[in-house]
């Protein structure tokens, strides 16, 4: 090999790994900036007019009762998400037909439930804010996705929906107009 082609070599190797650096410092820094980003909604409303969950010893006491709803739902969701694709491989994968029925019964009562907080969201943005039907839904489906998408397992969804039978019962006691799905108080 001639010099001009070791010079040549020589400078795409330096600027290889100097891109390299550049590329795992920049991945460092955006780690630490989405770490210092909180993981949660803002527990105080984002308007003056929306109503506050008022519920001792819950996690969405002091939050806005469209925030909670939509936070319930998108887990419930999530939920009967998860549960379908579990009873999908009761079915197809290893075929247990005891385990499939009661998967899917799960998904299907998760994803009623899911419904019924989204409803309630919407209602509640439609009354507090005045808005239209598909504002209210804009407004709360990034909420909801959100707190769907940072659970990943049947046991951390069904943990992170344990207050929502509570909130769903406040906001029956509080709003019977806008949190009227009765089927909701039965566990």
């Amino acid at each position: 090999m001639r010099s001009g082609g070791r010079r040549t070599l020589a400078l795409a190797a330096i600027l290889l790994i100097a891109l390299s650096s550049f590329a795992a410092a920049e991945r460092t820094r955006r780690g630490k900036k989405q770490e210092q980003q909180p993981a949660t909604a803002p527990a105080t409303p984002a308007d003056k007019r929306d109503r506050t969950v008022n519920v001792a010893g819950n996690p969405f006491n002091g939050r806005a009762y469209w925030q909670a709803a939509a936070q319930c739902g998108g887990v419930y969701f999530k939920l009967g998400s998860l549960n379908s694709e579990a009873a999908i491989r009761a079915k197809v994968i290893r075929p247990d037909p005891a385990a499939y029925a009661s998967l899917t019964k799960d998904a299907d009562d998760a994803s009623r439930r899911a419904t019924a907080f989204f409803v309630v969201a919407e209602r509640v943005l439609i009354s507090d804010r005045k808005l239209s039907r598909d504002e209210a839904v804009i407004i709360y489906d990034p909420l909801a996705g959100a707190s769907g998408d940072r659970v990943k397992t049947l046991e951390a969804a069904a943990q992170a929906a344990k207050p929502c039978p509570e909130l769903y019962q406040a906001c029956r006691a509080a709003y019977p107009q806008v949190c009227n799905d009765t089927s909701m108080l039965t566990n």
